[in-house]
This record gives structure tokens, sequence and C-alpha cells, in this order.
């Protein structure tokens, strides 16, 4: 595995890289659901490369930046031994140099959810994200389902701004107790971590009224805020539009219709995040005691 501190050394580099190419970037502090990403980036395409960056532009003033874990020497291990060809690790100053001042604004799929809770976010992921995309030429970048939202926000960067990267999405890699992996979830202590997987039970628990036949999205949700129990405290939980991640007040009775249950939840000053799909049955509203 190459590794590269430069842009344009990095970007000199994927150009001799076999095609297709895929990108993976992240933030480091690696878990197995950053490997199942190389790995089904290994599995599609003929080579692969890898970011490791703690983007501050995605942090707000308040956030963790400065003690988000940091493991570049073991992280680096586990990426080459994962098949990544080329590892491109900036500074800041590297990606951000004096001068820089330029920003992508999603618009209004930035502002909801995680973008009300975080000003500024998903413009610090657009950005580096547009940024890494050049660089790296890629023919396919990967991410993780668990965040989306970021999912929503870069899709629609991609297709607004005509990039001719593709955003491929791989399925949550969860914990034996159904907690999806995080770099975060280090944060957690012991009572913290026996408590966190109550969001996804939740979202479970939306879910499964949905498959029993519920549509209106304040009786769905009701069924989920039960499982926010002991220490964690909701911060929200909803049914979205996966696209637009507008709210859906009522989910019409269309068979196969995708939705997203999303839920964020905080334990102590730890916020975790989370979401299940959501299809809407052929019996959809006709369940005993469903009134549409």
């Amino acid at each position: 595995m190459e590794t590269l501190r430069t842009a344009a050394e990095a970007a000199q580099a994927a150009r001799r890289l076999a095609r297709p190419l895929a990108l993976v970037p992240t933030m480091g502090a690696l878990h197995a659901g950053h490997l199942e990403l190389v790995a089904e980036a290994c599995r599609d395409n003929a080579a692969v490369m890898t970011t490791l960056f703690v983007n501050p532009l995605q942090f707000g003033p308040t956030e963790d930046f400065s003690r988000y874990p940091r493991a570049f020497d073991e992280d680096a291990r586990q990426l080459e031994a994962a098949g990544v060809a080329l590892l491109f690790a900036p500074s800041v100053e590297e990606m951000y140099p004096a001068g820089f001042d330029t920003s992508i604004d999603p618009g209004a799929i930035a502002t909801r959810f995680e973008g009300a809770l975080r000003p500024g976010h998903f413009r610090g992921v657009a950005t580096v994200c547009v940024k890494l995309f050049a660089i790296a030429g890629a023919d396919r970048a990967y991410f993780g389902s668990k965040d989306a939202q970021q999912v929503a926000v870069l899709r629609q960067v991609v297709r607004d701004l005509a990039l001719s990267t593709e955003i491929v999405v791989v399925p949550t890699v969860r914990d034996l107790d159904g907690l999806a992996l995080s770099s975060r979830n280090t944060y957690l202590r012991p009572p913290e971590r026996m408590a966190a997987p109550g969001l996804y039970r939740a979202l479970q628990a939306m879910a499964d009224a949905v498959t029993r036949g519920e549509t209106n999205r304040d009786r769905i949700v009701a069924y989920g805020r039960p499982q926010i129990t002991g220490p964690l405290r909701e911060a929200y939980l909803d049914v979205v539009d996966p696209v637009t991640f507008e709210g859906v007040p009522d989910i019409a009775a269309q068979p196969g219709r995708e939705f997203t249950a999303i839920g964020s939840a905080w334990l102590g000053s730890t916020r975790l995040i989370d979401n299940v799909p959501l299809t809407v049955p052929d019996n959809a509203g006709l369940r005993a005691g469903v009134t549409r």
C-alpha cells in the first residue's frame, strides 16, 4: 500500500491505478464497519483508495474534534491487510491551505435533523467529499448506511453538480446486541454501552408497526419511544423520505415504497444515530385498530 500526504501526489498516484477505482473516505479509528466498506469496494473494483482525515469543517465549535479518536498506525496496518492500494492521509493544512474560502452548501436537506443539531455539519461533509472526489477521480465512493442523511446529502450534491463519482451504500454493521458500530462508541462508559441498543430497538419497533399496517407517523414514532429508557435521552425519532429527508406525516399505502425510520439519542455527552428501512406492505392501514 502506498501512503501519500499531499493532494498532488495522491491525484497522480490515483491516475496510475487500475479501473474501476473505488474511494473509501474515513476519519480513521477504524472498526468492522469501515473494513466492510473496504471489503465491498475491493470486491467490486480493480483498485481501492482510502483516506484518513479528521475533517475540522464538519465539527461545530463545541464538538469533539480535538478528542476524536485517532489511531493512524493501526488504521494503516488494517487497510493494507484489507487490500487497499493507496492511502491518502493529508494534514489539515494540506486540505485547507491559507486562503481556502470555498464551501459546498447542500441546501435544505442539510438543515434537517442532523443538520439542525449540527449547523454547518453537512456543508463541511460536502466540501471535503467533493474535494476528495476531485483528488481521487474515483468511479465509486463507498459510505455506510448508518449515516443515512449524509448519504442523501452526498447523492444530492453528486446529482446537482453532475459529478461522475457514484455513491455506493453498504449496510450498517452491528454488534451482537444490535448497536450500530461507530468510532464514537469508544466514548461510552459501561452502563451507557449497555443502554445503547435501546435506540436500535426503538427503530425496530417502528418498523414492526409499519409491517403490521400502521401508516400514521405519530403512531409509528409512539411505538418506538418506550425503548428510549434509562440513560438514553431522545434527540429525535421520525419517519422520513430517504431521498429528501423530509418528514412523512402519513405513509401512503403503496406496496414496495421505501421510507426510513431515523433516530438519535444521547448517552451522557455522546449522541448516537441510527436508522432502519421501512417498506409499506400490501395491507397498509388495514390492520385491526388502525384508522386512516
